[in-house]
């Protein structure tokens, strides 16, 4: 599951979204800086669907596979996310808006383990390009993963190189494999951060949806949530991530989860 927001590219541009705690336009780079980070070294760069990417082991993943199920308990999509405490999971709002009833996540292996609860952020709107895509997935009981740091000390940057991960479709049109991938950061904004796919970097796609965008800071630390692409297709255009520093977004994460990690 992942947005599709062609339409929406525009609008994005003009949106600094008042209504999310102010905003700017996009800033573009003066150059189109590539990955200095191999794609193939993108798995153990970070330790754990993505176009351009490569297959990673699941054993001690921090990324994990979030299925969710309509009110009748029938499979309604698949989403990716990523853990941010002993027993929480950060994903997007559109995932888990609507009509879902239930979630379970999958760790790669073993069986499926239902969520105690999970929550969108407040007032989601689907399709609406101002709207904060930032959901959270809470556990029963310790997940077994060690948590990745939010990244909350400074902005990311116009630039800097970036690791995505996730369960979605891969070039070849296969899912439900987590790869991870190596691109660069093209655009901030107080909501959203934006990468460009190219033939050296990677791009996000269907099921990739809640997954992380990790940048370096001491550690890998979250930036940003996968969110849409501005195409139907995966190996061109511009990919969005709801940019966990935005203080509605990280108020919202912090006030369901206060354990997270954080950098």
């Amino acid at each position: 599951m992942i947005h599709t927001r062609a339409a929406a590219v525009a609008l994005f541009t003009a949106l600094g979204c008042a209504a999310c705690g102010g905003g700017s336009s996009p800033t573009s780079p003066t150059a189109s800086p590539q990955p200095t980070i191999p794609v193939s070294n993108a798995c153990g760069t970070i330790g754990i669907g993505i176009v351009n990417g490569v297959p990673c082991s699941t054993a001690a993943s921090p990324v994990v596979l979030v299925n969710m199920r309509g009110q009748d308990g029938v499979p309604t999509g698949s989403c990716s996310g990523t853990v941010i405490a002993p027993r929480a999971i950060l994903t997007a709002a559109h995932c888990l808006a609507g009509s879902v009833g239930s979630v379970r996540i999958f760790l790669g292996t073993g069986t499926e383990i239902t969520a105690r609860s999970f929550a969108a952020y407040p007032g989601y709107r689907e399709n609406d390009p101002s709207a904060l895509d930032a959901g959270v997935v809470l556990m029963a009981d310790d997940i077994g993963r060690t948590p990745v740091p939010l990244l909350l000390s400074r902005d990311a940057r116009v630039g800097e190189t970036a690791i995505i991960a996730g369960w979605g479709k891969d070039q070849n049109e296969i899912t439900s494999t987590l790869r991870a991938g190596s691109t660069t950061i093209s655009a901030v904004t107080a909501t959203q951060l934006q990468t460009e796919y190219s033939a050296t970097a990677s791009s996000i796609c269907s099921g990739d949806s809640g997954g992380p965008l990790l940048v370096q800071e001491g550690a890998w630390a979250v930036a940003g949530i996968t969110s849409a692409v501005s195409t139907t297709a995966c190996n061109f255009g511009t990919n969005y991530f709801a940019n966990v520093r935005n203080p509605s977004i990280t108020s919202f994460i912090l006030g369901l989860v206060p354990d997270a990690a954080r950098r």
